[in-house]
C-alpha cells in the first residue's frame, strides 16, 4: 500500500471541492468519475457542470473558485495539527469505504494511517450504559483486538469509549471516526483518550478541519464506522438509538451485523435484542464473531496472530483443514486429539502431549478458535466444532 503523489496543488483543489456548499458525497464522486480530478472539474464551464447534472448554484460556485481561500486556510490547519488528507483516488483509502453508496470523497486523518487498510470491527452503542453493558465492552473489545481486529467506534461517551480503552489496554489497535473535525475534541472529557489514540491509534472523519460537532454530523458518521468495517458488534441501546441506526446502515452496506443480548427489563437491550430477532449474530464472546467472517479474513487474522507471536506456519493437507488455510504443528496436533462431542479440559491436553509445551498448547488452541475449528466452553474447556 503506497500513497499516490499528491503536491500541495492538488490538495488545495482536493480542499476546494470538499468545501463547496450543496455539493454531496454522491454527486461529488458523480462529478468525479465524469471529470476524473478536481482540476478537471474547476476547469470545466458552467454550462459544462450543470450538464453533468449540478444545479446552477453549485456550478457558480465552482466556477467562482471562491472555496479556495478557505483550503488553504484547512491545508495550514492541518499543518499544525499534523493531519493529512486520503482523497478517495487515493490507495490508502479504505477499499470497503468506496463500496458503499455513498462513500466521502476525503478524510481527514491523524496517527496510523496504515489501520485504514486493516480488518476493523465496529462496536458501537449507548452513551448512557449500564455496569452490565460496559462489563460486556471490556470483555469482549480486548479479545476482538487480541484476535487482530481494528475495534473501530465513534469516541463518544459510554460504550463507544469503553472499546476503545479496552483495546488499547492490551496494546490492540483502534480507530475513531469523528461528528467533527480530527483538531477538536468531542466530549471534551475524552480529550486524554483522543492523545493516545491519534499516537497509538487513528483518528477519521470526513468533516474540514474545524467542523463543530453538531448533532447532524453524527448519524453521517455512523455510516463511516460500518462502512469501513467487516460487521459491527452492537453492545447497548434504545430501540431507536444511534447504534441502531448504525445497524441500520450496516445491513444497507451488506456488513455482517451482531448484538450482545440484555437484560429484557431494561430499554439498553431493546435494541440489541430487537437485532437478534430480526437476525443479528448473538454474541456471548469473540469467538463468535470471528466464525461468521469470512474464510480469507479469518486467515488474516491467523497470520497476523502468527508474525505477532513469531510462529511460523506450515501448510497442511489435513481433511479436517480443508477451506480453513494453513494450521501450525500444535494446531494439527490438538485437532486431532479433540472430540466433536466430548469437552476436554486444558490441563488434560497439556498431560497429553508430552511433545508441546504449555503454551505451545495454548498458542495452537487460540489459532484453532480465530480459525473457528475449536471453541471453548466454561471452564477452560474445548470442543472440536468442525
Amino acid at each position: 500500500m503506497t500513497a499516490t503523489v499528491f503536491t500541495k496543488e492538488d490538495e488545495l483543489h482536493w480542499l476546494a471541492l470538499r468545501l463547496i456548499p450543496g455539493l454531496g458525497c454522491r454527486k461529488a464522486s458523480q462529478v468525479l468519475s465524469q471529470f476524473r480530478t478536481p482540476q478537471g472539474i474547476f476547469r470545466a464551464s458552467r454550462s459544462d457542470l450543470e450538464s453533468s447534472g449540478l444545479s446552477g448554484s453549485v456550478a457558480q460556485t465552482i466556477a467562482s473558485g471562491c472555496t479556495f481561500e478557505d483550503a488553504v486556510d484547512q491545508q495550514q490547519k492541518m499543518l499544525e495539527t499534523g493531519a493529512l488528507l486520503i482523497p478517495i483516488s487515493d490507495p490508502r483509502y479504505p477499499q470497503r469505504l468506496k463500496e458503499i453508496f455513498d462513500p466521502p470523497i476525503v478524510l481527514f486523518v491523524r496517527g496510523r494511517v496504515e489501520l485504514l487498510h486493516s480488518v476493523m470491527l465496529g462496536v458501537v452503542g449507548t452513551r448512557r450504559p449500564t455496569a452490565y453493558g460496559i462489563a460486556a465492552t471490556q470483555r469482549l473489545s480486548p479479545d476482538l483486538a487480541h484476535a487482530g481486529l481494528t475495534i473501530v467506534s465513534g469516541m463518544a461517551r459510554g460504550i463507544d469509549t469503553a472499546a476503545h480503552r479496552s483495546a488499547l489496554e492490551v496494546g490492540g489497535d483502534t480507530a475513531a471516526v469523528f461528528g467533527c473535525g480530527v483538531d477538536l475534541i468531542y466530549p471534551a472529557e475524552n480529550r486524554k483518550l483522543s492523545t493516545e489514540i491519534a499516537e497509538k491509534g487513528l483518528l477519521v472523519s470526513e468533516f474540514p478541519m474545524g467542523s463543530p460537532a453538531y448533532p447532524q454530523n453524527f448519524p453521517i458518521r455512523n455510516r463511516v464506522i460500518s462502512g469501513m468495517s467487516v460487521g459491527v458488534l452492537i453492545v447497548e441501546g434504545a430501540q431507536y438509538s444511534g447504534s441502531a441506526i448504525t445497524a441500520k446502515m450496516a445491513l444497507e452496506q451488506q456488513r455482517e451485523v451482531f448484538a450482545v443480548p440484555g437484560n429484557i427489563t431494561s430499554k439498553m437491550s431493546w435494541g440489541p435484542n430487537l437485532l437478534v430477532k430480526q437476525g443479528a449474530k448473538l454474541v456471548q464472546e469473540w469467538n463468535d464473531v470471528l466464525v461468521e467472517l469470512p474464510a480469507d479474513i479469518r486467515r488474516a487474522l491467523i497470520a497476523k496472530a502468527q508474525a505477532r507471536c513469531g510462529q511460523i506456519s506450515l501448510e497442511t493437507n489435513s481433511e479436517d483443514a480443508a477451506g480453513h488455510g494453513e494450521i501450525g504443528p500444535a494446531g494439527r496436533s490438538l485437532l486431532a486429539q479433540l472430540k466433536h462431542d466430548l469437552p476436554i479440559h486444558i490441563d488434560q491436553l497439556i498431560e497429553t502431549f508430552d511433545t508441546l509445551t504449555p503454551s505451545e498448547i495454548v498458542a495452537g488452541l487460540f489459532e484453532l478458535e480465530l480459525l473457528g475449528m475449536v471453541r471453548q466452553l466454561p471452564g477452560k474447556n474445548f470442543v472440536k466444532v468442525w
